[in-house]
C-alpha cells in the first residue's frame, strides 16, 4: 500500500496550440521532462464521483472556497493498479491525496462496495470509506486527456500540458481499452496547469507572462460533467 500527499497551490491557464508548442519547447530547455512523458505524452483516465445530489458539482459551478471531489485514476487500461484520490481545495490552496489499490479493488469500488477500503490499514483509506458510504457517492463521469508534463524540485513546481480532452458517461467502462469517450473541448486549446508550493518562481513567471495573461476557471472535470449533462 502507498499513500502519497501533495499540497500546493495551483493556476490554470487556457492556450493555444501554438502557445502549447512555444511554451513546452522553453521548459523543455529548463526543467526535466516527466518520465512517462514518452515521445507526445501520456494518458490519464479518471473516473470522478458524486453524491446523488451532485454536491461536488454544485459547489465546483457555485464555486465554493471548501470543496472537494473524489476519484479513480489510471494511466493505462491496462494498470494492474490504480489510485484512489481525493482532492480538497481551500481558496487558492489545494491538497491532493492518493491511495494505491488494486485493479480488483477498483472494479468493487466501481459496483459500489466500498468496504474494501476497510481492508487498507492506512487511516486515509478509512476516511475514503467514510465519505463515499455516508454521502452516497456513485460513479458519475470518466475524463480521459493527453498530459506532457515538466518537473522541477526547486519549489515542487509542475506544469503540465493537457490536450485531446474528452468525456463519457458510460462509468463501467473506466477499466476497458475503449470508455466511449467524446471530446468536451475544441481539438486545437490545450489546458495549462502551473502548480507550485509558497511562490511561484520569478523567470517562470517571465516565460508564461501571466502578468499579462488572463488566468481561467476552465476545469477538465466540469467540462466533462456539463457536457455528459446535454447528452
Amino acid at each position: 500500500m502507498q499513500i502519497k500527499k501533495v499540497f500546493r497551490q495551483e493556476r490554470k491557464f487556457l492556450i493555444s496550440g501554438e502557445q502549447y508548442y512555444r511554451f513546452s519547447r522553453q521548459f523543455a530547455e529548463l526543467f526535466k521532462e516527466d518520465s512517462h512523458n514518452g515521445k507526445d505524452g501520456y494518458m490519464v483516465r479518471s473516473l470522478y464521483f458524486d453524491t446523488l445530489g451532485n454536491k461536488d458539482f454544485e459547489e465546483k459551478l457555485a464555486g465554493v472556497e471548501c470543496r472537494r471531489k473524489m476519484r479513480l485514476r489510471i494511466y493505462s487500461p491496462q494498470s494492474r493498479t490504480a489510485l484512489l484520490e481525493m482532492k480538497q481545495k481551500q481558496g487558492s490552496n489545494q491538497l491532493k491525496r492518493s491511495l494505491t489499490i488494486s485493479r480488483e479493488h477498483a472494479e468493487e469500488l466501481m459496483k459500489g462496495h466500498y468496504e474494501v477500503l476497510l481492508e487498507y490499514s492506512d487511516p486515509f483509506a478509512t476516511e475514503c470509506y467514510g465519505v463515499l458510504k455516508m454521502n452516497c457517492y456513485i460513479p458519475k463521469v470518466i475524463v480521459e486527456y493527453k498530459r506532457m508534463a515538466f518537473v522541477f524540485k526547486e519549489n515542487d513546481t509542475r506544469i503540465t500540458f493537457d490536450s485531446n480532452i474528452s468525456a463519457s458517461k458510460l462509468t463501467g467502462r473506466f477499466l476497458e481499452e475503449y470508455a466511449g469517450c467524446f471530446p468536451v473541448i475544441h481539438p486545437g486549446c490545450v489546458v495549462m496547469e502551473v502548480k507550485y508550493n509558497n511562490f511561484l518562481l520569478a523567470y517562470i513567471k517571465n516565460i508564461l507572462q501571466i502578468s499579462n495573461k488572463s488566468e481561467t476557471a476552465v476545469s477538465k472535470y466540469a467540462l466533462a460533467r456539463q457536457a455528459v449533462f446535454r447528452f
